[in-house]
């Protein structure tokens, strides 16, 4: 596995260490890192993180679920400590959690799956999978969209246009290095991706996570980002279905989520985090974890007798 974690490593913000590490082998034989937290009988959460994010990202939702769920959080190809893949399309996304799936859970085991930014456009693109229909029994979309991300996007103050779409796109694909985390690359970041008012230690966790993801792989998913559209997908997610988002989110604008809201077939409803941005799990941890937990409340039964089917050949020591 490659080891490239670039997140806060003490205080609140610093995620938790797994109980177990695991490796899963996706379709075109992608390794994903995976870890499992809390106790091997708990009714599974399983998370699924976004663009240039990786499993630290969840580090508050995991801190209070596994208490008494049996969380599984896995790094996108290329981000965290996944090796970067040879594809990046909407396929492999949907590939990888189904992947994830027959790593961590038993056949016909249900779960919650939550998905932020890319991880919630990964739920969409699995949806109409059977191993998804096999082992989803809801979901939670945050902070995200099914397409016309970069046209709507208000990381640039333009009007809305050609000449805004064609800027937006060539800011979010640079192919350059994002560098060291400093004062002012931090100003800018919370203002892409935060909302005003957000604490500066929640600024610095989301900064030396995103900073930590390789240009390369930046890049290469930013092109399918903005060639997104799953519509198709999205009428496929027939789960129970909540949709999250802050109303100052200018990477996937609320717009979004109200689109989301409008066309999944068993929406339980929209939630608006007022003044909240992008990065809604680090902005508005409880917010979001309160949600996933009333997900699996609801539709995840517990059980003691259930456990994960993965070999004790994938399992590392963390």
């Amino acid at each position: 596995m490659s080891r490239r974690p670039a997140h806060v490593t003490t205080g609140a913000y610093a995620p938790p260490v797994a109980g177990r590490e695991l490796t899963a082998v996706s379709a075109d034989g992608a390794r994903l890192h995976v870890e499992v937290h809390g106790e091997a009988s708990a009714p599974p959460v399983v998370l699924a993180h976004g663009w240039t994010c990786s499993t630290a990202f969840w580090a508050a939702q995991i801190r209070d679920l596994a208490r008494d769920h049996r969380v599984i959080a896995y790094d996108q190809r290329g981000h965290g400590r996944s090796p970067v893949g040879l594809r990046h399309t909407t396929t492999v996304l949907a590939d990888d959690l189904v992947a994830v799936f027959k790593a961590t859970l038993a056949p016909g085991e249900r779960t919650v799956v939550a998905g932020h930014s890319m991880g919630g456009m990964t739920i969409m693109a699995a949806a109409g999978r059977p191993e998804f229909t096999e082992h989803v029994a809801a979901a939670l979309l945050c902070s995200t969209g099914s397409a016309r991300l970069v046209a709507e996007a208000l990381v640039l103050p333009l009007r809305a246009g050609r000449a805004r779409t064609r800027m937006t796109r060539a800011v979010l694909g640079s192919r350059a290095p994002l560098g060291p985390v400093t004062p002012v690359a931090s100003k800018v970041l919370k203002y892409a991706t935060m909302g005003p008012a957000t604490a500066p230690d929640r600024v610095e966790a989301v900064a030396r996570i995103v900073h930590g993801c390789p240009a390369a792989v930046r890049y290469a998913w930013s092109q399918v980002l903005a060639g997104l559209d799953l519509g198709e997908d999205l009428a496929r997610l027939t789960v129970p279905t909540a949709v999250l988002a802050g109303t100052r989110d200018r990477l996937t604008p609320i717009t979004h989520a109200r689109g989301l809201a409008a066309a999944l077939p068993h929406c339980l409803g929209l939630t608006e985090l007022t003044g909240m941005g992008h990065m809604t799990p680090v902005e508005a941890p409880e917010a979001v974890t309160r949600a996933v937990r009333e997900l699996a409340d609801l539709y995840v039964e517990p059980g003691a007798d259930r456990r994960s089917n993965d070999t004790p050949s994938k399992e590392k020591t963390p």
